[in-house]
């Protein structure tokens, strides 16, 4: 055993050449000097020697184990260290690095010096990778929040998956990011929009826009910016409610100042109001036909404006009261004007004494008096565009006869060649006298099948100025059959007095000067439409016809009148028939 340390002190001592004095070998020969000196035994410098020898392998036991610790651990560094990189590039989505070495060959330590570096450039990586992870998807929950309406959710922070951060998950969120933002900006565009509706509607109704906005959402004022404004589900619910409620407001506002405007303009026509006060209220009357959409004037629909109208139609309305007969006999003038222009016939006074009656009675309101007379204007209105067509046949066969009249005279007159002053005008106009007296017989004609088609429609007779037509078109027609066999007569009555000067001429040799015939005669001869020798009891009474001028009324306007005379006999619509035909002739009167 002394050998073996002897040996071990030897191997040491040569491998440890500087170590000087202190060495195994030395030590070891100083003890046995010592042992020598002290005459130590053998035996016991075995037992020594033994212990000695015993000490140093637990040392060495010690050191190999302690060793073999440290290998262990520095594998297990080198499988973590190899898991965490595998474990890296799986959450990153890399395949591969480049810095990973291929080699795996090498001491421990060599091996976790190659990993160590690439371990780090993986963490730096996953670290910004996690903090862009961590910036989308805050931003995401962010707008997600504000479509929400629930911004609390920006005070914690969103958690990151660290076992996905590969660029595809990366991806999906930026996308996810980008469709919000898409969204956002949709929303916030009709926000705007809402806003800017909810702005002119309440500049239109007069109201205050900053409390109504404010009341849907604080944002919504104009002091904050665009991108601060709400977009939540919400707050655009509410907006559009509120447009809703704004846009039905201004409809039933425009509904009730349009009313109120017809109102004040009928009233102002009862009443006659000037122009410079109907001027006043132009801002009420400018919309009276205008649709909800083309009302966009600041304050044209405020509440006070409203008021406004209502106070002067309810003043309007009491002094409408007080002039209550006034106004009831304006409506009762227009409707005789109706009446008169259609040549219908109406007792003036009697209608007037009645509305004195129901006003003084006071049974009846003077809104429902002058309904009931708008009512009778309407009616009567309907009733003259029936009428129009004939009684503008009538004024043509009116007009005709005083031509017929006229040529009558124009016919009697013998210097009408004569190269007098105005004979030419007379002439053309005898032209076209003659021209429309031949179209008398079809207008007439004409006149009867409306004037009959007109009374089988509406079940009465068609009168004008309270005559029937159709019997004073039947007397005219015998008026004029009658006139014709006048002529006729006075005809035959000429060529008898020329037969006779013929013969006394061919008996005595002379021509006496022939006698003027009785027709030629102004004052005794047959007039055109009923004349001296006309029947009386079938005469038709029209001044125009007898002195070639239309009768006056009493207001100075001309009267298209033809009225029946005090000794008219009616005559049946078969005889009328037979008479406007002028198939069965009519003896002349004596």
């Amino acid at each position: 055993m002394l050998g073996v340390a002897g040996t071990s002190m030897a191997v040491t001592e040569a491998q440890n050449p500087l170590l000087g004095e202190n060495t195994c070998g030395s030590l070891l020969k100083k003890l046995q000097e010592i042992w020598d000196e002290v005459g130590e035994s053998d035996e016991q410098r075995d037992k020594m020697l033994l212990q000695l020898e015993q000490e140093c392998l637990d040392v060495y036991k010690r050191k190999v184990e302690q060793a073999a610790k440290s290998r262990a651990q520095l594998l297990q560094a080198l499988s973590d260290a190899k898991l965490e990189l595998s474990t890296l590039l799986s959450a990153l989505g890399e395949k591969s690095f480049a810095g990973i070495p291929e080699n795996t060959s090498g001491t421990i330590k060599e091996q976790l010096a190659a990993i160590a570096p690439v371990l780090e450039q993986l963490w730096q990586q996953k670290e910004e990778r996690i903090k862009e992870f961590s910036d989308v998807q805050s931003q995401i929950q962010q707008i997600c929040g504000e479509i929400a309406g629930n911004l609390n959710l920006n005070d914690v922070s969103p958690a990151v998956d660290e076992s996905d951060l590969s660029l595809k998950k990366l991806d999906e969120y930026q996308s996810e990011l980008q469709e919000l933002q898409k969204e956002k900006s949709e929303r916030l565009h009709k926000v705007l929009e809402f806003v800017s509706t909810v702005h002119d509607l309440c500049a239109v109704l007069g109201m205050d826009f900053f409390s109504t906005a404010t009341e849907v959402h604080p944002s919504l004022n104009d002091s904050t910016g665009v991108q601060s404004k709400s977009i939540s589900n919400d707050t655009l619910a509410r907006l559009a409610k509120t447009v809703l409620t704004l846009k039905e407001d201004k409809k039933q506002r425009l509904h009730k100042l349009q009313e109120l405007a017809s109102q004040l303009i009928d009233l102002w026509n009862l009443m006659d109001t000037h122009p410079e006060e109907r001027r006043l209220f132009d801002h009420v009357t400018c919309n009276m036909s205008a649709s909800v959409d083309e009302v966009t004037v600041p304050g044209a629909l405020a509440l006070d404006l409203i008021e406004q109208a209502e106070v002067e139609v309810e003043r309007l309305d009491q002094l409408k009261a007080s002039r209550m007969k006034e106004i009831a006999f304006k409506k009762q003038a227009e409707l005789e004007e109706i009446f008169a222009r259609a040549h219908i016939e109406v007792d003036p006074d009697a209608a007037r004494e009645k509305i004195m009656a129901l006003i003084d009675s006071g049974n009846i309101e003077l809104t429902e008096l002058l309904a009931n007379m708008d009512n009778q204007i309407a009616k009567a209105k309907e009733e003259a565009v029936s009428q129009k067509d004939i009684l503008d046949k009538v004024e043509k066969w009116m007009s005709a006869c005083d031509e017929e009249s006229w040529l009558e005279d124009y016919n009697r007159d013998e210097n009408r060649y004569n190269a007098s002053r105005g004979a030419h005008i007379n002439l053309k106009r005898a032209e076209k006298a003659r021209i429309l007296v031949n179209k008398i017989p079809a207008l007439v004609d004409t006149l009867v099948a409306k004037t009959r088609a007109w009374e089988e429609d509406h079940g009465m007779s068609f009168t004008y100025d309270g005559v029937p037509l159709l019997a004073m078109l039947d007397e005219y027609a015998m008026l004029r059959h009658e006139r014709e066999e006048e002529k006729r007569r006075m005809r035959d009555q000429k060529k008898h007095h020329e037969q006779r000067n013929t013969e006394q001429e061919t008996i005595f040799g002379s021509r006496p000067s022939p006698a003027r015939p009785v027709s030629s005669s102004k004052s005794g001869g047959p007039r055109a439409n009923g004349g001296a020798n006309a029947t009386p009891n079938r005469r038709l009474s029209l001044n125009a016809h007898q002195n070639g001028n239309r009768s006056t009324s009493k207001d100075g306007k001309r009267e298209n009148r033809l009225s029946a005379p005090v000794n008219y006999v009616a005559i049946s619509k078969e005889d009328a028939a037979s008479h406007v035909s002028g198939t069965e002739p009519i003896p002349a009167s004596p």
